[in-house]
C-alpha cells in the first residue's frame, strides 16, 4: 500500500492546499454576511457541516501523505475522521428537514441534504475498500470525495456570498 499512496502523493499535496484554502474563503464569505446567516434557521449547521467536510478533505488527503503506513490503517483513519464529519452532517440533515418556511419542498430540503451527504458516501466508500484491501479502488472513492466536498464547498460559498442576499 505504501507504493500505492507513493502514487498520489502530488493529487494529495494539491488537494490539501486547495482545500484548506477553500475553508478559509468560506469562512470570510461567511463572515460577511454574518447577520443574515445567524438569521436562518438551516445556514448555520449547513455551514458547520460544509467547514467538516473539507476539514474531512485535509485529514484524508493530509494523511495519505503519512509514509509507510498500512492501507487498514488509513482505511481506519478515513473511517474515523468521515464519523466525525458526519454528525455535523446528520445535525444539518436534520435541521434541513425541519426548515419549511425557507425550503417548502421536500424536493429542495433533499436536494440540500444531498448536496452535503454525497461526499461523505464517497469518503465511507473510499475507507471500506481500503479495510477490504481494495487500495485502488479506495483511493479512487477518497479522490472523488475530495472533489466532491469541495464543489459542495465551492455551492455553499456561493449560498452565503450571494444567495442570503435575495
Amino acid at each position: 500500500m505504501p507504493e500505492l499512496l507513493d502514487a498520489w502523493s502530488e493529487f494529495n499535496v494539491a488537494m490539501v492546499g486547495a482545500t484548506a484554502a477553500l475553508a478559509g474563503l468560506l469562512i470570510v464569505a461567511m463572515s460577511v454576511n454574518i447577520q443574515t446567516i445567524m438569521a436562518s434557521r438551516s445556514l448555520p449547521a449547513r455551514i458547520a457541516a460544509s467547514l467538516a467536510t473539507l476539514v474531512l478533505a485535509i485529514a484524508v488527503t493530509a494523511l495519505g501523505l503519512a509514509p509507510g503506513q498500512p492501507g487498514w490503517a488509513y482505511g481506519v483513519e478515513v473511517l474515523v475522521a468521515t464519523a466525525v464529519a458526519a454528525t455535523f452532517e446528520w445535525h444539518a440533515v436534520g435541521v434541513i428537514a425541519r426548515d419549511h418556511e425557507r425550503s417548502p419542498s421536500l424536493r429542495e430540503r433533499l436536494a440540500k441534504s444531498a448536496l452535503g451527504v454525497i461526499p461523505l458516501a464517497a469518503y465511507l466508500a473510499g475507507g471500506l475498500a481500503l479495510l477490504a484491501g481494495a487500495g485502488s479502488a479506495g483511493l479512487w472513492f477518497l479522490a472523488l470525495g475530495a472533489i466532491l466536498a469541495i464543489a459542495s464547498a465551492i455551492v455553499h460559498a456561493w449560498v452565503v456570498l450571494v444567495e442570503v442576499l435575495r
